[in-house]
């Protein structure tokens, strides 16, 4: 009698491409950060104010986004982004999904870079852009729906309020995320963003 063999991956499915993919590398980071000492994250998976000659800073722009502290950091992060991450992937589909996340990670570098206070670093920000920009989702007759105005007031006095306090969490920079989240949201409404890029090289 022939049993048939079970693979588990009959049974599962990568099913948000961009958002599987970025906790996957996250968790890898995090990993090889702690066999080597928190020396990757320190100077290749975190943003600070650094010379602008060292290529490093400019790379640090982007993947600071992938760095964490330890599991209670990437946990928090992640329940949000694995929960919203899917939902807004295939609404905007992959690319401009990971273009979103590419254009918040890179403002939030900036604004730290200028700021030049901190050592920033873990995907908060980026977690705070879909929350935002999950009340897009459903948008529909260019009308704002209610439940992103209700998100909006929420987010942004719970943020603002928590500037104030010394907990040594970048609430900045979830203000900043969300920010993104909102300008991102708008103007994809009727265009997604790889129509704007592709017009914009089409000029030249």
């Amino acid at each position: 009698m022939n049993i048939e063999q079970i693979h588990i991956m009959d049974y599962l499915e990568y099913n948000s491409f961009v958002t599987l993919t970025l906790f996957f590398i996250s968790l890898g980071i995090l990993i090889l950060d702690k066999i080597f000492f928190g020396v990757l994250t320190k100077y290749i998976f975190s943003t600070e104010r650094a010379s602008l000659l060292n290529p490093l800073t400019y790379v640090r722009f982007f993947t600071h986004i992938l760095g964490h502290a330890d599991w209670n950091h990437l946990s928090n992060n992640y329940l949000k982004i694995l929960l919203l991450g899917p939902l807004i992937e295939e609404k905007y589909g992959s690319m401009n999904f990971f273009i979103m996340i590419m254009i918040t990670a890179f403002v939030v570098g900036i604004v730290n870079f200028i700021k030049g206070k901190t050592c920033l670093k873990g995907a908060s920000s980026i977690a705070f852009m879909m929350i935002i920009l999950s009340a897009f989702v459903n948008i529909t007759e260019n009308k704002i729906p209610i439940t992103l105005v209700l998100i909006i007031i929420f987010y942004m006095v719970d943020e603002m309020v928590a500037l104030f306090k010394k907990d040594n969490i970048a609430h900045d920079a979830h203000l900043v995320g969300g920010l993104c989240g909102l300008v991102l949201g708008f103007i994809t409404i009727n265009q997604p963003l790889m129509d704007y890029i592709s017009n914009f090289i089409n000029k030249f």
